[in-house]
């Protein structure tokens, strides 16, 4: 049997004045990944692994749409790292100068770790490395080629048996999220800003169906919709509307996100993105339906379940709304 293996990014977010924008960076992060561990005040970490094929993207580029979005709409410059582990991420972070992407895969580590200063590893204090240093021993790469028997006998069987693990670039510490968000983000960053009202209502239209698509994968469903339309000047607009009954139906969504772009009216506005927001989250199983009379509903459900059926196999873009084509 093959173990799983995943993939962990480390951001530093450069310039964050408040916890609010703090804040509003794990909201958006959320939107990539549900799996997003807090380090206060000015970092935070991404397992990428369930988001790879939702995104369809190789994780090098999904971490650069995270830094993307985070620059686009909230102004925040980071760097970052990417690794199997929490702290080959974290050292990669550590190595990244602000805007990088410091990459470290797993069967590349060992040498990415040789020659790095033996400091670098997390946990390691000024103690060990003064005492590891009168010995000659001053880089990741030394401690390595030590004997296992040398290396307890300077610092003892525990700490010895810790640093060597971490200086291979083992971490097995799990990777523990944050409480789960009351609220689940989808947002779109146009290519340019945007005057057409047809491609206003696509953006909106894709992002509701993505949302949908994110419920029912999550096994929750909305009760609340928020649209926000952020601008060319990057003010922006809000509108939120209180669904029907708590729903992860697409067709419902979709159709209360395009009555809040109505509601906003924006003829003719110069759009640079668009934030959906699904809000008052509680647990599927946990929700009532109102039972309806109607056959074509349970056949637009039975086809949704279809659907996603299908881009679990194939991908997310093996089926969508024939508008979303390219």
């Amino acid at each position: 049997m093959t173990t799983r293996r995943h993939h962990i990014a480390h951001l530093h977010l450069h310039g964050i004045p408040d916890e609010e924008r703090y804040a509003d960076a794990l909201d958006l992060l959320t939107g990539i990944t549900p799996h997003v561990r807090a380090i206060p005040p000015t970092a935070v970490q991404l397992d990428l692994t369930s988001a790879l094929r939702y995104f369809d993207l190789p994780p090098y580029d999904l971490v650069h749409l995270a830094k993307l979005r985070l620059k686009a709409l909230y102004g925040i410059d980071s760097s970052a790292g990417l690794a199997d582990n929490r702290m080959l991420a974290t050292m990669a972070a550590d190595a990244s100068a602000p805007g990088e992407t410091t990459w470290v895969p797993a069967d590349h580590a060992a040498d990415w770790l040789r020659p790095r200063p033996l400091t670098a590893l997390p946990g390691t204090g000024r103690t060990t490395a003064a005492t590891l240093s009168g010995y000659g021993v001053h880089t990741i790469g030394q401690v390595t080629a030590l004997p296992a028997t040398t290396l307890q006998r300077l610092l003892g069987a525990g700490p010895a048996r810790l640093l060597a693990e971490r200086a291979h670039g083992h971490d097995p510490r799990p990777f523990v999220p944050r409480e789960p968000a009351p609220h689940l983000t989808t947002d779109l960053v146009l290519d340019r800003d945007c005057l057409d009202p047809a491609q206003h209502h696509r953006a909106v239209l894709g992002l509701a169906d993505r949302t949908g698509q994110r419920l029912r994968q999550e096994k929750q469903v909305a009760a609340h919709l928020t649209l926000t339309v952020r601008y060319a000047d990057r003010s922006s607009t809000t509108r939120t509307r209180a669904l029907q009954e708590p729903t992860d139906h697409s067709p419902a969504l979709v159709t209360a996100a395009l009555g809040l772009l109505t509601a906003l009216g924006l003829q003719r506005a110069r759009v640079r993105a668009f934030t959906l927001r699904a809000d008052n989250l509680r647990p599927a199983t946990a929700a009532f339906r109102q039972l309806t009379l109607d056959p074509g509903d349970a056949r637009a459900r039975a086809i949704e379940a279809a659907a996603d059926r299908g881009r679990h196999r194939f991908g997310p873009k093996a089926v969508r709304p024939a508008v979303l084509a390219d």
